[in-house]
């Protein structure tokens, strides 16, 4: 059962913006800590942005200042905006969704900054 789906990568040259999304079901939403994860080839999944249920974001030092996640919780939706992107932030990236029940995994965005 899918319960997270990424959209919003693509191709995009260094300097550039994206937007990711990550539609949720309700009740995987309304109770969990969002984040987005990210994994280039043949390196580990590295945590990028995180938001709790009430609001709280952290980040990893090297999008700080570049990235912005937000949670609309009308929508069951988190979103990664990634501005002046680099090359070094090409990944496929991932939806997670972290509660007190477990943790789910969205199948992973591709996202290529290259000129």
């Amino acid at each position: 059962q899918v319960q997270l789906v990424e959209s919003g990568g693509g191709l995009m040259q260094p300097g550039g913006s994206l937007r990711l999304s990550c539609a949720a079901s309700r009740r995987i939403f309304s109770i969990s800590t969002m984040g987005w994860y990210r994994q280039a080839p043949g390196k580990q999944r590295d945590l990028v942005a995180r938001i709790t249920s009430t609001g709280t974001t952290n980040y990893t030092d090297s999008v700080k200042g570049r990235f912005t996640i937000s949670r609309d919780n009308a929508k069951n939706t988190v979103y990664l905006q990634m501005n002046s992107l680099k090359p070094e932030d090409t990944a496929l990236y991932y939806c997670n969704a972290a509660s007190l029940r477990g943790q789910h995994w969205g199948q992973g965005t591709q996202v290529t900054v290259s000129s």
